[in-house]
């Protein structure tokens, strides 16, 4: 199976985001990480896309399955600089589909 995950995000000041291949879904029991596959409404690095102040932006990310025993798991952006995504916690349901805050 696969794992979606809607994501929106809100720019303080002007912002520019992008999303990094190196991003993981890392269940919180087992310590397996599922890949990103596929990510739509952003731009994967090194292309930036440019947010206004204030404004919210929705995109999506497609991983790969998580494994069956997975019940909570963190979206975690690995990258060289500070300020990657991250969400924790996620509570796994039935149907792999989240929507959460970046």
């Amino acid at each position: 199976g696969q794992v979606t995950v809607h994501c929106h995000f809100t720019a303080g000041l002007a912002d520019a985001i992008r999303i990094w291949p190196s991003t993981f879904l890392i269940c919180r029991h087992t310590g397996h990480r599922s890949q990103l596959l596929f990510a739509e409404g952003i731009p994967l690095a090194p292309e930036w896309l440019l947010v206004p102040a204030g404004r919210e932006i929705h995109f999506t990310l497609l991983f790969a399955g998580l494994p069956r025993e997975c019940v909570l798991f963190d979206l975690v952006e690995e990258i060289p600089d500070p300020g990657g995504f991250h969400a924790n916690s996620i509570l796994r349901n039935a149907m792999d589909v989240y929507r959460v805050g970046i």
